[in-house]
């Protein structure tokens, strides 16, 4: 389980990684990046912490799991399984960042294995700033 300091909870927290992440989506997740090191701009938007705390928090991760994963017992694993890797994955990731992870209907099929991957993957991807699709992902026009 996440510790409670590493938890996005707040709507605001949430909109905010959303809004100032790179997106990269591979397999049954679509991760949200945001680096503690936030643009002027995102600062005279009024941060949801101070930008002095940035640098002092730990890595933070949300998690979106919508209705369109399944029902609530597919959800809830879901929502488990994700957890438990972004615990594995936490404490490399730089001091300050929030990452939302959302999952997507695909998350339920797959695996601890294969979601640990996923996942792992998204956030290289989204770090480096790749957020594009693998070219095996990509659906060939009809």
């Amino acid at each position: 389980m996440l510790p409670a300091d590493a938890r996005i909870r707040s709507s605001r927290d949430f909109g905010s990684a959303l809004k100032r992440g790179r997106r990269a989506a591979r397999g049954g997740v679509v991760v949200h990046w945001a680096p503690a090191t936030a643009s002027s701009e995102d600062i005279a938007a009024q941060p949801p912490t101070p930008p002095a705390a940035d640098a002092n928090r730990t890595a933070r991760a949300g998690f979106v799991v919508s209705k369109a994963v399944g029902n609530a017992v597919k959800r809830n694993k879901v929502k488990r399984r994700l957890r438990h890797a972004v615990a594995a994955e936490l404490p490399h990731w730089p001091p300050g960042t929030d990452v939302v992870v959302r999952a997507t209907p695909r998350a339920a099929e797959r695996d601890f294995a294969q979601l640990q991957r996923d996942l792992a993957e998204a956030v290289q991807a989204a770090r480096t700033g790749k957020g594009g699709r693998r070219p095996d992902e990509r659906r060939s026009a009809p």
